[in-house]
């Protein structure tokens, strides 16, 4: 047998020279059927804890594929002085050996409550247990030993603070990995599983599942190879999620609806949110608005961070918005974060992704990327000019940004639920509401549609998992980890 192309060595179109995947230099074996043991579709964080697990098996053929590049290629043309072109496929921000978590500000929630919906498939006191395995696991390959969240006294005193306020903290330990130490941890993690005997095969974009007689069979590949297997694991990211919903729905299955959150990055001084990010690196803050009766959350504070673009790709539409990205060392003087409103799949509104969607593609229409705006401007009624951004207290570390008005872009009720949020937040953090700080839009998160699962994320189909943010079953690097464990451990006890 090939351990190459998987083809037997007694076969006459067995090519020794073959290099399926990335071509170096080799001739590829198209058209031929390549076997695995397991077959993980998804190099993201869920995808990669799958492998780990399943690595320590020796005698098990795994094979791994992710439509992206392999995590030394992995390049972003953009940056914050230069607007995303668009022109990148598959984004290599977002796919690629990593998953879009290699380019995050690397935040592991040590929790349950944060970061997805593992509490409605295992018990607390489980998912307690695979927290600190997945945590040890982390920390073995590079992450750091410092932990948020931990002194007691003062996380009480800022949930007092919060209470008058009316907000709500979510208390979570946290340890903060910085975008550069992310890209450093998964490059000791590939060597490590390569080592073990796993097979890597990026640029490479499943075409379809293969399924025969209810079960599945494997996948094949969009340039017509057949990989077949006993048992697949997809992990196919937020990205890969519509692809996973239409494979499903071909075979009969039926997703759930998750809800999207809108909203807007804010870029305060650094100073502003300091005794916070301090004890906390990220409070997680929940406001329900006076005026609607909305949910709205604090996510995604980025301590000294910057303002990043993010290129999404959702029915045949391509747009951007607007994310946040931190380093193990300060890079500005500023602090940002998003307040996003949550959207819910309610009579009449059906299609919460497609909204959310369209309001996405009017941001970038409006400004062809992404607009920034003085939150006094926007306060007045009156749109942010260049002269009016230059002169503000903040720096805006998103230099490709254009100034202009968000009342053009979020609907009246969104803007309202954002600024009560936002005065209520500069109750505990004084200087949070002030006319100079900066708001971006728009940024979205399109949480995917969840398919039935058993407890051990098997679909309806015998042998295809499906995990981590691509199924809809979590919404961060964390909860998608221990996705990947559970799916894994299910996989050897099957096959044992």
């Amino acid at each position: 047998m090939c351990i190459k192309c998987r083809l037997s060595s007694n076969n006459a179109s067995h090519k020794p020279e073959c290099n399926f995947g990335e071509n170096k230099g080799g001739r590829n074996c198209e058209g031929y059927n390549i076997e695995a043991d397991v077959l993980i579709v998804g190099c993201g964080p869920a995808g990669i804890f799958a492998a780990i697990e399943l690595s320590e098996r020796k005698d098990l053929n795994v094979l791994m594929l992710d439509q992206g590049p392999d995590i030394y290629g992995r390049s972003c043309p953009a940056s914050r002085e230069v607007g995303c072109t668009k022109t990148c496929l598959p984004c290599p921000r977002s796919c690629g050996w990593g998953g879009a978590g290699a380019f995050s500000d690397g935040k592991l929630h040590i929790s349950s409550s944060v970061g997805g919906w593992l509490t409605e498939y295992r018990s607390e006191e489980e998912l307690a247990r695979l927290s600190r395995y997945v945590d040890s696991v982390f920390l073995r390959f590079g992450a750091p030993h410092k932990l948020y969240g931990t002194s007691s006294s003062k996380v009480a005193e800022i949930q007092r603070m919060a209470s008058l306020a009316e907000l709500q903290l979510i208390p979570t330990k946290l340890r903060h990995l910085g975008t550069d130490r992310c890209v450093a941890t998964l490059v000791k993690i590939k060597k490590h599983i390569e080592s073990a005997g796993v097979q890597v095969r990026t640029r490479t974009r499943a075409e379809r599942l293969l399924v025969e007689e209810g079960e599945v069979k494997g996948i094949q590949t969009y340039d017509n190879r057949k990989i077949i297997s006993k048992c697949v694991i997809v992990a196919p990211g937020r990205s890969g999620s519509p692809w996973l919903t239409n494979q499903l729905a071909s075979f009969g299955l039926s997703s759930e609806q998750n809800p999207v959150d809108l909203g807007l990055r804010v870029e305060v001084p650094a100073v502003v949110m300091e005794h916070l990010t301090t004890v906390l690196f990220e409070p997680k803050l929940l406001y329900f608005s006076k005026k609607f009766d909305d949910k709205v959350r604090m996510f995604c504070v980025c301590p000294y961070g910057e303002v990043i673009t993010e290129l999404n790709r959702i029915e045949g539409k391509k747009f951007l918005t607007v994310n946040g990205q931190g380093f193990s060392r300060p890079i500005t003087k500023n602090t940002n974060f998003a307040i996003l409103v949550n959207t819910k799949f309610t009579t009449p509104f059906y299609e919460p992704q497609t909204y959310a969607k369209n309001i996405a593609e009017l941001a970038d229409l409006l400004s062809k990327g992404v607009v920034v705006q003085r939150l006094g401007d926007l306060e007045r009624g009156r749109r942010s000019t260049k002269e009016r951004v230059e002169r503000t207290t903040v720096n805006p570390s998103l230099k490709a940004a254009k100034p202009g008005d968000l009342s053009f872009v979020l609907p009246y009720r969104y803007l309202t639920d954002i600024l009560e949020m936002l005065q209520a937040i500069d109750k505990i953090a004084p200087g949070v509401y002030s006319d100079g700080n900066l708001l971006y839009g728009l940024e979205a998160k399109f949480y995917s549609s969840r398919p039935k699962l058993s407890r051990d994320f098997e679909t309806m189909i015998p042998n295809l998992y499906a995990i981590g943010d691509g199924a809809g079953i979590s919404r961060g690097l964390f909860q998608a980890a221990i996705s990947g464990v559970i799916a894994a451990r299910s996989v050897l006890e099957r096959i044992r």
